[in-house]
């Protein structure tokens, strides 16, 4: 029999959580996506002074990729610990350390200063940051996903994947201000510090709206039932039932974290090639001003965030699965025409190779949040949606600015770049293909039959909406 769905919440608490979702998500995500665009910009020649600029590129592109290689990590020890503790604790330890450790770049000695211990200590920040972010996400997005209803799950829970855009374009403004206003050996100097001393602010901004809404209802009242469970059975049968969140995730959802990291494949390697190497692939083959790069991303990221809510709107009444798999094809299609714009060398083409590149990402981005919740129960959930999400960045977006930049100085050419997101777009329509609907699932239930993985891996049809 199909369970009575969980009550949605009043209006005015649910925008309060999707705002402090928001919020959140946007100063994380502004926090990593400048260190992107700085390590195309100028750590390459602030840190690894002594390398050629294509190669001194390289290097600034594998500090950025060490902060992936991180996020697996980050989501194994906040998915455990927000799966025993609840979300809202562990999405402000989080945000502390996401921007200390941002906070702290912008006071970092360069290697003219410190000389080899300039980059290992970049490595080391980015490596804390790259540990926030794999805890940041699947908090945030739960926060939302767990507080709302199935009908309008993916509305509401693609604001916090607007963090994502709203992020970019902070971080894209900020720097595309100060190249405007600054000469370049000013930015070199001291102006590119600037964007990473204001995280300081943004993080007391988003600290004060974060510590004030409430615990995901679903997650209360399953560790209600854990409790309960737990007093019901003697020390020796709990220990045998009760396990870590990650064992029951791989005992489970092991299927579905498969399902989870195909899906990311193309969404992540698509979304750094656009807006992290297209920096460099702008103003070094197209000759494109880095103020022109800068500003065509910024304009893009504004479509970005303004689409994805629509994105998610429209996987609440045609399914989740549709709308991924239309903006993984459309990705895929998009590639070659995408580097065809740029290399005429003008804005007008950029702005749409850009833009049209984002508004297909959306599509995949949008309804990634409620899709993932959807498949894992309440008291794996955190674990389960991060490591699918995470795991999957290091292979993805890790190395995506890194293999395109490699790619472009070993044949001077676009075409392997295309081919090399056209492969990530396949194995996505592949993996989103052979995964089951999820929009009808009401997240109590998926907790309720949690213990019977058939039941859990049900149809959304067999769940009352």
């Amino acid at each position: 029999m199909a369970s009575a769905p969980t009550a949605p919440p009043p209006p005015g608490n649910l925008k309060r959580i999707v705002a402090a979702s928001l919020i959140g998500t946007t100063i994380e995500w502004y926090d990593f996506f400048l260190y992107g665009s700085a390590a195309a910009l100028v750590f390459n020649k602030l840190f690894f002074p002594d390398s050629d600029p294509l190669v001194g590129t390289l290097l600034s592109f594998l500090t950025y990729a060490v902060g992936f290689a991180a996020r697996p990590i980050g989501a194994l020890v906040f998915g455990h610990y927000g799966d025993r503790l609840g979300r809202k604790k562990l999405l402000v330890l989080s945000l502390l350390l996401m921007g200390g450790a941002t906070f702290a770049i912008g006071l970092l000695p360069t290697h003219a200063t410190i000389g080899s211990a300039a980059p290992v200590l970049l490595t080391v920040l980015r490596l804390v940051q790259g540990f926030a972010l794999g805890g940041e996400w699947g908090g945030a997005v739960l926060l939302v996903s767990e507080h709302g209803d199935a009908r309008r799950r993916g509305f509401w829970a693609s604001w916090p994947q607007t963090g994502a855009p709203a992020g970019q374009l902070l971080a894209t403004g900020v720097l595309s201000l100060l190249t405007a206003v600054l000469s370049d050996s000013a930015f070199g100097s001291w102006g590119w510090r600037i964007p990473f001393l204001l995280s300081g602010v943004l993080v007391i901004v988003g600290l004060w709206i974060r510590l004030s809404v409430d615990e995901s209802p679903v997650f209360k009242q399953a560790l209600a039932q854990a409790e309960a469970r737990k007093s019901a059975r003697t020390a020796e049968a709990d220990a045998g039932a009760e396990k870590l969140p990650l064992v029951s995730v791989m005992r489970h959802h092991w299927r579905d974290v498969l399902v989870a990291m195909g899906a990311r494949m193309a969404e992540n390697i698509s979304y750094y090639v656009i807006t992290a190497f297209i920096l460099v692939y702008a103003t070094t083959s197209a000759g494109v001003s880095k103020q022109t790069a800068l500003n065509a991303v910024l304009i893009a990221s504004a479509v970005h965030f303004a689409v994805i809510p629509g994105w998610g709107a429209l996987s609440d009444r045609i399914g989740r699965r549709p709308v991924y798999l239309l903006g993984a094809a459309g990705v895929g299609l998009w590639m070659f025409p995408f580097f065809s714009l740029i290399d005429t060398g003008g804005f007008g083409n950029l702005l749409l190779a850009v833009t049209v590149g984002l508004v297909l990402h959306g599509a995949m981005y949008a309804p990634q949040a409620a899709f993932f919740s959807e498949m894992f129960a309440t008291r794996m959930r955190y674990s389960g949606a991060s490591i699918g999400a995470q795991f999957a960045s290091v292979a993805a977006g890790a190395p995506a600015p890194l293999i395109a930049t490699a790619l472009l100085d070993a044949y001077g050419s676009s075409t392997p770049i295309a081919l090399y997101v056209i492969g990530a777009a396949i194995l996505t329509l592949v993996a989103v293909g052979v995964a089951k609907e999820t929009r009808h699932r009401d997240l109590a239930d998926v907790e309720r039959s949690a213990g019977a993985e058939p039941t859990a891996a049900r149809p959304a049809d067999a769940h009352t909406v």
